[in-house]
């Protein structure tokens, strides 16, 4: 969704629509055609990486690392309420996390999806827009991309959004990165499959240091690699665990939280169809005497984001990529964030929740429906509209906490 231009994004729904129903042919058509080529499909799917390695044992293996297990979290507050989504949304996610380990391993397409030597795709490390696997977009053609060898030893931080949206390069991508270095450490890989080609990747990359490695970007070929690493993807429900937070903070630090506003309204600006909120500017005038700074992300370096975040002590914001930078906000931080009626996100309450002595607010449009299915994705580029005088009041009282 995040490919089509913003007058296009309604159609986003039907668009899934015909995917699936291409993906799914393309998978049988190719099963029929491509036989035990190279090229061939994979005919088998595994769910979870601990079946692919008991599958495939003398090729691929399976690296547990310690648990590090986030704490329940309890439902938001906020109005109007209470909504069924977020009952139904705080399910904590697997805690487990590992890497695996393939010889011989393939990376296919954009969304680099991980097959074994045995023509197995491992699922539960093939980042897609989808919960069923037989809707992988590995199966839109009926044969695989052409392979390319790389020598020795490949990691893959491949995410399925990455390059084309902020938060997903930040708690999709990097933290594969940290899972990596701790069950190899001292690990030094011959290439790095990521996405790097946005500004923001680009910056991220060379925050970690990772621009000294070669790096590859996942396009629509296969990558084999002698020795395939690929870890877990800890973010895949949009539900960051605790742990990668603070790998996060500890990862990209703060530089200079000096002269920073210590209360933000994070702007997604005024073109239509954006998720922009309305009334952004009447709710500015009655915010600046109460100490707000508006703050637009997208004009800023992503160290700049991180220090301007590490910096404010309340957060306000229609919902957008640029509040994945409250993985850097202080204790205590208060956060509202507002959504449009017919599009409601978990990923920045579960992230506010990350960091200690914090509040989370939310305030959705009108006509809310209370008892919405949960991640419906309709309206997702929606515009906020809430009445400057409802969102102030709903500042006020996360001041008066």
């Amino acid at each position: 969704m995040t490919r089509l231009p913003p007058a296009l994004r309604p159609l986003w729904p039907a668009a899934r629509n015909v995917h699936r129903v291409a993906s799914r042919a393309g998978r049988h058509v190719g099963r029929l055609t491509a036989g035990s080529s190279p090229q061939a499909v994979p005919t088998q799917a595994t769910l979870t990486s601990r079946e692919t390695a008991a599958a495939e044992p003398d090729h691929v293996r399976f690296h547990l690392l310690p648990p590090r297990p986030t704490p329940p979290r309890e439902n938001p507050v906020g109005g109007p309420g209470p909504l069924a989504f977020w009952t139904e949304v705080n399910v904590a996610p697997s805690d487990e996390r590992y890497v695996l380990e393939v010889a011989a391993g393939r990376l296919v397409g954009e969304f680099a999806a991980t097959v074994t030597p045995g023509g197995r795709l491992d699922v539960e490390t093939s980042p897609y827009w989808g919960r069923d696997w037989r809707e992988h977009p590995i199966f839109i053609r009926p044969r695989l991309p052409e392979t390319s060898v790389v020598d020795g030893t490949v990691l893959s931080m491949a995410s399925a959004g990455s390059s084309r949206n902020f938060y997903h390069s930040l708690l999709d991508a990097l933290p594969r990165w940290g899972l990596a270095t701790e069950a190899f450490p001292g690990l030094k890989p011959d290439a790095i499959v990521i996405g790097h080609t946005s500004p923001w990747d680009r910056q991220l990359v060379s925050l970690l240091g990772l621009d000294d490695y070669t790096l590859i970007t996942p396009t629509s070929t296969t990558i084999q690699a002698n020795r395939l690493i690929v870890p877990s993807m800890g973010n895949s429900e949009a539900l960051t665990p605790r742990w990668i937070t603070e790998w996060l903070r500890a990862a990209l630090p703060p530089r200079d939280v000096r002269d920073r506003p210590r209360r933000i309204f994070v702007s997604r600006g005024n073109r239509p169809r954006t998720r922009r909120y309305v009334q952004e500017q009447a709710l500015l005038e009655q915010l600046r005497p109460l100490g707000f700074a508006s703050f637009d992300p997208g004009a800023h370096s992503v160290q700049d984001q991180i220090d301007t975040f590490a910096a404010a002590e309340v957060v306000v914001a229609p919902h957008g990529a640029g509040l994945a930078n409250l993985n850097f906000s202080p204790a205590g931080v208060r956060v509202l964030e507002l959504f449009a009626p017919t599009y409601i996100n978990p990923a920045f309450w579960t992230i506010t929740t990350n960091i200690a002595d914090s509040h989370y607010r939310y305030l959705t449009g009108e006509p809310a429906d209370l008892d919405r299915p949960a991640r419906k994705m309709l309206g997702v580029q929606h515009d906020v509209d809430i009445p400057a005088t409802r969102v102030l009041e709903a500042i006020e009282e996360l001041l008066a906490l």
